[in-house]
């Protein structure tokens, strides 16, 4: 489909969905976006539900000003995604050892390592500037420098919520190697610090939602904020490096008659702050829940963990920001999933799939989210499918 625009907004709000179909709080936050001075544009993802502050599923274009609850206190968050050289034919009949071994050499939850990742250990891994980054934390803010040790030990852990590690097949039977995670801690503790500070702002003050408040182009709090924000989208992609190594290492291991080997790894924000221009303005595009699909670019849309995900290549969409989902998105909030399912539900939703079935995963639970292949459907002007991928085990924090 193409978009639908919403009429009796200051500005365009243009989505790639049924505005019918949208949560009426959901549709409230966008219409008080909308709302704000420096607002240029609007653009709905297919995978559009509510979220704290700004909408999950929303690319919010702004002149000269950027809100960080549109960020999202999970700064960075994303995905990577490998095809390998192995093949459905290289695996056992039993995949328990292999799911137990990505769990031993990657942390999950709020676990971390006992001691910091040492990069140059893991096979393949860029390590240039690796020192340079962790000099800039010397710049952050005063409030979470407390917090570097517990930063350098979780770089390379899983974290937990719909973060997840997970072995994949395609069509064709080749596995992917795929994993969703963000920033950790330290990237929630610096998008809490900023939000609160931009609610103090004189110029947020009469604001719809004060959740909404924003930093304005060349003031000390907007230099302080977006030093802190591209840190902490440097440390998710450093992260998701990591782990990718870490999980290489795993496979080569188990699999090491095999002699695999990797294509380039593909990887994409989908809670972050890029400098973008359109319509020849100089714009602050917020991807809440959504990634950049400009043209030829690849990037990756996952559904729930037991229906598989997407690799897809970006159309160059400018009415979407070119942007794309992030996701299928939920349907049903947290509560109301572990209210509706139970662990047998869990069981049958996610058969075929090497996982935990648990009740601390039940929110977790397919039935919770929107169906992936709908999602995909509405979005066939935003991105083309390159593959389509099939999880065999499942890693869940």
């Amino acid at each position: 489909m193409s978009y639908v625009e919403v009429p009796g907004a200051q500005v365009p709000i243009r989505m790639w969905t049924d505005p019918a179909t949208v949560e009426g709080v959901a549709m409230q936050q966008l219409r008080n976006v909308a709302t704000l001075p420096w607002i240029k544009g609007l653009a709905v993802m297919p995978d559009v539900h509510y979220g704290k502050g700004a909408t999950v599923g929303s690319v919010i274009a702004m002149r000269g000003a950027v809100c960080p609850a549109a960020v999202g206190v999970d700064i960075g968050c994303g995905m990577s995604a490998v095809r390998t050289s192995l093949t459905a034919n290289d695996l056992p009949g039993d995949l328990s050892r292999l799911r137990s071994k990505i769990e031993q050499a990657i942390p999950v939850g709020r676990g971390m390592h006992d001691d910091p990742v040492d990069p140059g250990r893991i096979h393949g891994l860029p390590t240039a500037r690796w020192d340079d980054f962790w000099a800039r934390f010397d710049g952050v803010a005063d409030a979470v420098k407390f917090r570097q040790e517990r930063a350098t030990k979780q770089m390379g852990s899983l974290g937990s919520g719909n973060h997840f590690i997970e072995f994949c097949l395609d069509d064709d039977g080749v596995v992917w190697l795929m994993l969703h995670s963000g920033s950790r801690n330290i990237g929630k503790e610096l998008a809490e610090f900023h939000m609160s500070q931009a609610q103090k702002l004189p110029h947020n003050q009469g604001l719809v939602d004060r959740d909404l408040a924003v930093f304005i182009a060349d003031t000390p709090p907007m230099a302080a904020y977006r030093n802190d924000l591209f840190w902490a989208q440097e440390y998710a992609k450093h992260n998701r490096a990591v782990m990718m190594g870490l999980f290489q290492d795993v496979v080569r291991k188990e699999f090491k008659k095999a002699k695999v080997t990797f294509e380039d790894v593909i990887s994409c924000h989908h809670n972050y702050v890029a400098e973008e221009q359109y319509d020849g303005m100089d714009l602050l595009v917020t991807r809440k829940g959504a990634i950049r699909a400009g043209s030829g670019e690849y990037g990756i849309i996952p559904g729930s963990m037991g229906t598989g995900s997407y690799i897809v290549k970006g159309l160059g969409n400018a009415a979407s920001f070119n942007s794309a989902s992030h996701g299928a998105g939920r349907k049903m909030s947290r509560n109301a999933a572990k209210k509706r399912f139970s662990t047998r539900d869990l069981e049958e939703q996610t058969r075929g799939v090497e996982c935990r079935k648990d009740s601390g995963v039940v929110d977790e639970i397919p039935g919770a989210y929107k169906p992936i292949e709908k999602v995909i459907d509405q979005q066939r002007d935003l991105v083309e499918v390159v593959a389509k991928l099939k999880q065999v085990i499942c890693v869940k924090g």
